[in-house]
C-alpha cells in the first residue's frame, strides 16, 4: 500500500473549519446557486451528499470522489455510477491518506469523467483534489451539519492543502 499520512488530533481541530467559502442552507438552495454559479466551470466533488446533490441540480462533477457513507452512516441508494465513464477503487482508511487514494485522485482529477470509489473514509481526500485539480477549478464537500464548502483552487489554497498535508504524521 505505500506510505499513508495520518490526521494527528491538532489537525483535526483545525480542520472543522472550512477550507473555503462555506454555502449555508438546505441543499435545494445551496444547490440552485451552485449549478449556475459554477456552470463551465471544472468542479470536483468530495463526499456522497454533495456529489448526489450537485447532479440532482445539473451539475456534473468532472471527477467525484465518494465513500457510501454520509456522518459515517451508509448512505441509501446508490450514485448513478453510470454518470462517470471510468471508476477508481482505493482503499483509504477513516482519518488518513494513503498513497493509493492519493494516486487515484490525482489521475481522476487529471483525466476527469472519474468517479473514486473509496473503502473507508474520503473526507481528506478534499486536500488532495484541491493540490492536483488545476487553478481556477473548484473543489465541493460538505461541512458536517452546516453546509457546503466552496474551494477556488488557486495559490493560496494550494498552499494551504499543502501545509496542512505537511503537518500530518507518515506511517508505513
Amino acid at each position: 500500500m505505500g506510505r499513508t499520512l495520518v490526521l494527528t488530533p491538532e489537525l483535526r481541530a483545525r480542520l472543522k473549519r472550512p477550507l473555503g467559502e462555506l454555502l449555508r442552507g438546505e441543499p435545494d438552495e445551496v444547490f440552485a446557486v451552485l449549478s449556475e454559479r459554477l456552470r463551465g466551470r471544472l468542479v470536483i466533488t468530495v463526499g456522497d451528499v454533495v456529489t448526489s446533490n450537485a447532479l440532482k441540480h445539473g451539475l456534473r462533477p468532472w471527477a467525484a470522489i465518494v465513500d457510501g457513507r454520509a456522518m459515517r452512516r451508509p448512505v441509501a441508494g446508490e450514485l448513478p455510477q453510470a454518470a462517470w465513464s471510468r471508476r477508481l477503487r482505493v482503499v483509504n482508511p477513516p482519518g488518513t491518506i494513503s498513497e493509493d487514494a492519493w494516486s487515484a485522485v490525482g489521475m481522476a482529477v487529471r483525466g476527469g469523467d472519474t468517479l473514486v470509489l473509496v473503502e473507508g473514509e474520503e473526507d481528506l481526500l478534499a486536500l488532495v483534489a484541491v493540490l492536483c485539480a488545476p487553478e481556477g477549478a473548484v473543489v465541493l464537500y460538505g461541512q458536517p451539519g452546516e453546509g457546503v464548502v466552496l474551494v477556488e483552487v488557486n495559490a493560496a489554497a494550494k498552499a494551504l492543502c499543502r501545509e496542512l498535508i505537511a503537518s500530518m504524521r507518515p506511517v508505513g
